[in-house]
Order: C-alpha cells, then sequence, then structure tokens
C-alpha cells in the first residue's frame, strides 16, 4: 500500500489567500506588442488610458496572429472595410476608441483563455472555433464583434475555471 500524500494538517486561509494573491501578481495583466509600440495593462485603468491614447491600425494583424485567423476575419468582427483598413494602416493612423476597445478585450480573453487552457494554446483555439451550448449554440470566436459577446465568452471561460457548465 502506499501512502497517500494528502495533507493532515489544518488549513490556513490566510496562507491560501496570500499564496493566491502571488500567483495573481505574476499572471495578472495583458500586453499587447506591435512592431512600433508594447502596450501593458493590469487593470482597468490602465487599459483606459491606453484607449485614450489610441492604438495603431497594426495591432489588427497582431491579434490575427494571436487568434489565428486571418485579418479579413478581424475585419468583418469590428465591422471595417479592407480599404479604411489599408489607408488608415499606411497613414499609421489610431483605431477609434470602439476598436481599440474590442482589441485589447480580445487580448485580454485570449491571455485568459489559454492560462484556463493550462497554457495549451492548440486546445484554446479549437474550443474558441467550436459551438458552445453554454453561449447558446454559437461560437465563442463569433461573440469577440462586442464588448458585451466578449464578457459572455470571458464568463464561459470563468465557469470552465471552475468547473462548471461552459
Amino acid at each position: 500500500m502506499e501512502k497517500s500524500s494528502i495533507k493532515t494538517g489544518r488549513f490556513d486561509p490566510k496562507l491560501s489567500i496570500k499564496r493566491a494573491r502571488e500567483q495573481k501578481k505574476v499572471t495578472l495583466g495583458s500586453t499587447l506588442v506591435t512592431p512600433t509600440h508594447t502596450y501593458t495593462w493590469s487593470s482597468s485603468m490602465e487599459r483606459l488610458n491606453i484607449l485614450r491614447e489610441g492604438i495603431p491600425y497594426e495591432s489588427i494583424e497582431v491579434l490575427s496572429q494571436r487568434i489565428n485567423t486571418s485579418v479579413k476575419d478581424i475585419l468583418q468582427l469590428i465591422d471595417m472595410p479592407q480599404t479604411t483598413y489599408n489607408k488608415k494602416k499606411r497613414e499609421q493612423a489610431l483605431l477609434t476608441g470602439r476598436d481599440s476597445e474590442i482589441v485589447l478585450l480580445t487580448i485580454e480573453l485570449l491571455d485568459y483563455g489559454i492560462e484556463v487552457f493550462n497554457q495549451e494554446e492548440d486546445k484554446f483555439q479549437r474550443w474558441l472555433k467550436k459551438s458552445n451550448i453554454a453561449l447558446g449554440g454559437v461560437t465563442p470566436e463569433s461573440l469577440l464583434d462586442s464588448t458585451t459577446g466578449i464578457q459572455e465568452v470571458m464568463n464561459c471561460l470563468n465557469r470552465l475555471e471552475y468547473g462548471n457548465l461552459a
């Protein structure tokens, strides 16, 4: 018979909270790296400051690489014509506030999803493209066109992380 590796000592909630806070410090935050800038945020206020400054159109390409889909598909998500994208990118313009917010929130969602799927990016990418009962039978990826849709996918990932229906 093998010995059990379960500890039989008293549970210390303060120690557990301390460990969780330390781990959260390490994993909290998101980063968007474009060829010309690096944007890092770990709170909604920091994200808001980035949104007010604006992010470049080239961030759409970065997002398409991260989400493993074409730029054309991302442009459809944010309802932007290809010609507008090409012109604004050439001019090195900044995305509108709404489009910037969609990009940043999607980056946060991708970071969180990869964390929930234990750094197995391929499994997370498959999950994004598969229809989901908890999301009304649509794919999580199809909901990334609005902040509400992104929040619903985030909620679904949160339920997955804690073992609920997702």
